[in-house]
């Protein structure tokens, strides 16, 4: 059997018809640039995260760099990040000309670990960044509280939570601001590059379009030095098609997730651990075993296709090099990205295929 780690196509085929409607309907309308598909998928998605606004933008990394600019981050500010994540949430720091200061994960929720965060914290903290790692939802409740109580800002990296919730209420509006990725293989993925910011703050998201927009609200009239980032209405006619349907394809990825927790509980593997206030969306399923590389060679000879989420901790990056840490320096991290796997899930893989995968690793010697 072959299990693909995930198939964006069956997300195409599924709603083909709707798809390409929606598609040639952007192109007929000659509106290349923001426009009626923009507009109306920014509204759509304010209210499927239940916030006031949405802004789209050309991808998560600029989601995150536009709106740590438009909270006023740059050059001698810190910002509290994870020490376990993508690089791309320290990348959007650096590139505002601040410093990020990482902080260990709890090592049950996978993500920043809020008792950790005030000892981080200095006269130079702007923002907390915490992500929502896989899927699941950090613990926004200690983090805003410590944030209220120290007077900083809230962004959230929700490039993988689309549709997740932390106490019984969607990502998208506990904090200041959340920055969105619609890449492809994300939950809600446009058909390229695309991003977001979901907020309640008129005066942020104001910021965050003008900056995006070259600085400027008016045409050749530019209040700051601004960026180029617009999400592309093709894909926010794609991504409308396919709001409807996220809760569903999220719950069948909960079937998968919740298959893998029962038959890989006695095996060689550690399995992620659901919070009680959360509903993760299941980005990832990632698991960790000591063997690690044994087993990602042993499912592939298998058919199952694996990926490791992250090799190299951001800290250990070359490109991170100039910050000075060395290895050993955030043991958590460094534990996670020698240990994790992340095993096929996405709402077109059927149970029949999880089954597989979990009789190989069951059988994994």
């Amino acid at each position: 059997m072959k299990v693909p780690f995930l198939d964006v196509r069956n997300a195409y085929l599924e709603l083909k018809p709707e798809l390409d409607q929606a598609v040639a309907r952007a192109l007929d309308s000659g509106w290349y640039i923001f426009g009626e598909e923009v507009a109306q998928f920014e509204k759509s998605f304010a209210d499927y995260a239940g916030t006031r606004f949405a802004v789209g933008l050309g991808n998560g990394l600029d989601a995150l760099r536009i709106t740590l600019m438009a909270m006023g981050v740059s050059e001698g500010d810190e910002v509290i990040v994870p020490s376990n994540t993508y690089i791309a949430t320290w990348l959007a720091v650096t590139q505002c000309g601040a410093r990020p200061v990482p902080v260990e994960p709890d090592v049950d929720t996978l993500n920043i670990d809020p008792r950790r965060i005030e000892q981080a914290m200095t006269s130079k903290t702007k923002v907390i960044l915490p992500v929502h790692l896989y899927g699941q939802p950090a613990a926004m409740g200690p983090i805003l509280e410590l944030a209220r109580d120290k007077g900083v800002q809230v962004l959230e990296d929700g490039a993988q939570a689309h549709g997740a919730r932390y106490r019984g209420k969607r990502i998208g509006g506990h904090g200041d601001a959340v920055a969105w990725s619609f890449y492809p293989g994300k939950n809600l993925g446009a058909f390229g590059d695309g991003g977001g910011v979901t907020t309640n703050d008129p005066e942020l998201a104001e910021r965050i379009r003008t900056i995006a927009n070259y600085g400027s609200k008016v045409k050749y009239v530019n209040e700051v030095c601004g960026l180029n980032s617009r999400l592309d209405p093709i894909h926010a006619a794609a991504l409308a098609v396919k709001l409807p349907f996220l809760d569903e394809w999220n719950a069948r990825r909960g079937e998968i997730a919740a298959y893998y927790r029962k038959h890989l509980q006695d095996t060689c593997v550690r399995v992620p651990t659901p919070q009680p206030d959360c509903t993760s969306s299941w980005h990832l399923f990632p698991v960790f075993s000591q063997r690690r590389d044994a087993l990602h060679a042993r499912l592939k000879e298998a058919g199952i296709e694996t990926l490791i989420h992250y090799p190299i901790p951001p800290h250990m990056q070359q490109a991170y090099q100039f910050l000075g840490f060395e290895k050993g320096a955030f043991p958590i991290a460094e534990a996670l990205a020698e240990t994790e796997l992340s095993l096929p899930i996405g709402p077109h893989m059927t149970l029949d295929q999880a089954a597989y995968v979990c009789e190989t690793i069951a059988s994994f010697q």
